[in-house]
C-alpha cells in the first residue's frame, strides 16, 4: 500500500486537502461506486475532483499505481529482453520489455510500438541508458507503452543507489488488489493438479505441438505450472507458482511431472504455512485477482521475533 500512501500525499500537497480528508474522500468514491474500483483508482477520480492534473505529474517507480493512464517517471534500464515476435488473432506485432529503476525501485516497462522497438533493435537504447518515460498505462504492477506514450534517452543523471530489487508490502489478502506486489505468511488450504506444457529452448515462449513459431527445430522443454488456495486468516486468494519455484513447495521433479507421485505428496502439503511473495494480477477469463508467486520461503521464526518486536 506503499504507493498509494505516497498518491495520497501527492493529492494532498497539490489540491491543500489534508490526507485524512483526502482518504475521507477516497473511501466515499469506493463506497458510491459499490467496491467496484480499487484505493488507487478512487483516489485518482478524488484527484481529478479536486483539480488536480496527474497526468503531467512525475513519480518515483515507487509511486506508480495500478490504472495510471498518464505514468511519468525517469529511470535506468537494468536490462533489455530479445524481441519478440508474435501472431494473435490474426495479428502480427513484436514486443519487448525493459527493466528499469530509479532510487526508489524497480518495474517491468513493456514496449509495445515500433517506433518504440526500432530504438532496442538499433541500439539507441541499451541497457545503461536512462530513459525518459511519458504516458505509459500501469496494468498488472507493469508500465507498457503504446503508440501515444514516449521513451526517449534523459539528460538527467540518476544519482545514489539504483533499487534493483522489488519490493513487497505485507497486506492482508482481504485488502489485495491487482497490481500490487505482495508478501503473505499463509497456509495452503487447497491444491490443485499440475498442469503441463512446453516451452521453446531457445526463446522459452509456448511451444505448440512441439513447435515453436520462431525458432523451427528448437527443442521443446516440459514445464508445470500449479493453482493452490491461500489462507492468512482474513481471507483466501487462488494462486498460479511456475516452473522451478515448485519445488520450493518441497516438491521434486520427479514428484512435479508424475501425478501419481505427486498425489501421494500432495497431503503433505495441505496445511503448510510459508511466507510467499509475488505480485497480484487480474484474470479477466474469470474476472478475479489472482496471486502470482515469484518466490517461496520458510518461515524463521528468529527474524519472524525479530520483526514483530520492532512493530509500534
Amino acid at each position: 500500500m506503499e504507493s498509494y500512501e505516497k498518491l495520497v500525499e501527492r493529492i494532498s500537497k497539490l489540491s491543500g486537502q489534508g490526507i485524512e480528508e483526502v482518504e475521507r474522500r477516497v473511501e466515499a468514491k469506493k463506497a458510491k461506486l459499490s467496491g467496484l474500483i480499487s484505493k488507487e483508482g478512487a483516489a485518482q477520480i478524488v484527484a481529478a475532483e479536486l483539480g488536480v492534473n496527474l497526468d503531467k505529474e512525475r513519480f518515483k517507480i515507487s509511486e506508480l499505481v495500478q490504472g495510471m493512464k498518464r505514468a511519468n517517471f525517469v529511470g535506468k534500464v537494468l536490462d533489455v529482453s530479445p524481441v519478440r515476435e508474435f501472431n494473435k488473432n490474426g495479428r502480427a506485432g513484436k514486443v519487448v520489455n525493459l527493466g528499469v529503476a530509479d532510487g526508489s525501485g524497480s518495474i517491468k516497462v513493456v514496449l509495445w510500438d515500433t517506433n518504440h522497438i526500432a530504438l532496442i533493435e538499433n541500439g539507441k537504447i541499451k541497457a545503461g541508458d536512462v530513459v525518459e518515460v511519458s504516458n505509459g498505462s500501469m496494468r498488472n504492477n507493469e508500465v507498457h507503452l503504446s503508440s501515444f506514450s514516449d521513451i526517449k534517452i534523459s539528460s538527467e543523471v540518476i544519482e545514489g543507489i539504483i533499487v534493483t530489487e522489488k519490493s513487497f508490502g505485507a497486506v492482508k489478502l482481504k485488502d489485495v488488489s491487482a497490481g500490487q506486489n505482495l508478501k503473505t505468511q499463509a497456509l495452503i488450504v487447497q491444491v490443485f493438479e499440475p498442469r503441463y506444457f512446453e516451452v521453446c529452448s531457445e526463446c522459452g515462449k509456448r511451444a505448440l505441438e512441439g513447435k515453436c513459431a520462431v525458432h523451427d527445430g528448437a527443442v521443446a522443454k516440459k514445464r508445470a505450472l500449479l493453482n493452490f488456495v491461500l489462507d492468512d486468516g482474513t481471507g483466501t486468494i487462488r494462486c498460479v507458482v511456475f516452473g522451478d519455484k515448485l519445488n520450493q513447495l518441497g516438491l521434486t521433479d520427479e514428484e512435479i511431472f508424475s501425478l501419481e507421485k505427486f498425489a501421494e505428496k500432495k497431503s503433505s502439503i495441505l496445511g503448510e504455512e510459508k511466507i510467499f511473495f509475488g505480485n497480484i494480477r487480474s484474470n479477466k477469463l474469470y474476472n478475479t485477482t489472482e496471486f502470482n508467486v515469484e518466490q517461496i520461503e520458510e518461515i524463521n521464526m528468529d527474524s519472524l521475533i525479530k520483526e514483530l518486536e520492532q512493530k509500534p
